[in-house]
């Protein structure tokens, strides 16, 4: 029997997403309270020969060529890391959209990474994966191990995980793809200037759910006016999700354009979904918990 191996590549949401400072090296520093979905992509790892990888999924179609995937960059980051690197055969089913601002790629580049672990009989600890991860993109390492922790630098330092109360969730995404490169540039900071609109909450490790929604509401996403310009349609996503009955919070997540609203109950958002499904078929809508 062909052994093979299965991870789930759940979405990322930036609950709060506050830029710092453009750094000299062309980055940004951020603060962002960062939690994952119970919605997200399927990447599997079948032993076999050589590297291949197959996608397909709802989303498919615009996760561009499959040369420039994620998961393969995944490969190629820890074989340079891990000599005589195992690897084989892949295969992804994408549901997330694209450059939506929820991780999905590099989500799907940490499930690959945690494939390679256990085909090499690796820990997920091992520092050689996070380096990988580092490399491959700046959302990657808070992927590597998907729970609810505030992430800052330009995403590669760590805060442990937090008891965090099961949140109930709406992500909607318009279908404009936007480029993270093109908010940043829109927000226009200069090398070494930092934005000043104040410091990111402190973020305690256990929190109540209503103190969770005080910290979110003294928030913001940073990000947000930005990626609104480029793409208005967020403005509007967000004006919807704000009406819906029970919405406690709406925001955009990373850099757009996927927006988010969160309720009371789960009943609320599956309430919430249907009717923006109904009202709105051309955007992507999914109910979900955040954890």
């Amino acid at each position: 029997m062909t052994a093979q191996w299965i991870e789930r590549a759940p979405a990322k949401v930036n609950l709060t997403l506050h830029v710092v400072r453009r750094r000299l090296d062309g980055f940004h520093d951020l603060e962002s309270l960062v939690a994952f979905t119970g919605a997200g992509d399927t990447v599997t790892l079948s032993a076999a020969s050589d590297t291949s990888l197959t996608v397909e999924g709802p989303t498919a179609a615009a996760a561009g060529a499959t040369a420039d995937n994620l998961v393969l960059k995944a490969v190629e980051a820890l074989a340079a890391r891990v000599p005589g690197l195992r690897s084989g055969a892949f295969h992804l089913i994408k549901r997330l959209p694209a450059a939506a601002g929820i991780g999905g790629g590099s989500s799907d580049a940490a499930a690959a990474l945690r494939l390679l672990a256990s085909a090499n009989e690796l820990s997920v600890s091992d520092p050689r994966l996070l380096e990988a991860a580092a490399a491959i993109g700046s959302d990657v390492p808070v992927c590597l191990d998907p729970r609810a922790r505030l992430m800052s630098g330009r995403g590669d330092l760590l805060a442990g995980p937090l008891a965090m109360p099961v949140l109930f969730a709406v992500l909607v995404n318009p279908g404009v793809p936007l480029e993270t490169r093109e908010v940043f540039a829109r927000i226009g900071l200069r090398s070494g200037e930092e934005l000043g609109y104040g410091a990111h909450p402190a973020v305690p490790q256990a929190l109540s759910s209503d103190a969770l929604f005080a910290l979110l509401k003294r928030g913001r996403n940073d990000m947000e006016d930005a990626a609104s310009v480029l793409a208005p349609v967020i403005g509007h996503v967000i004006a919807v999700l704000s009406a819906a009955r029970g919405c406690k919070l709406a925001r955009m997540s990373g850099s757009g354009a996927t927006c988010f609203a969160l309720f009371e109950t789960c009943r609320a958002a599956a309430r919430a979904a249907s009717v923006m499904r109904r009202d709105h078929p051309e955007w992507w809508v999914k109910a979900t918990v955040l954890r």
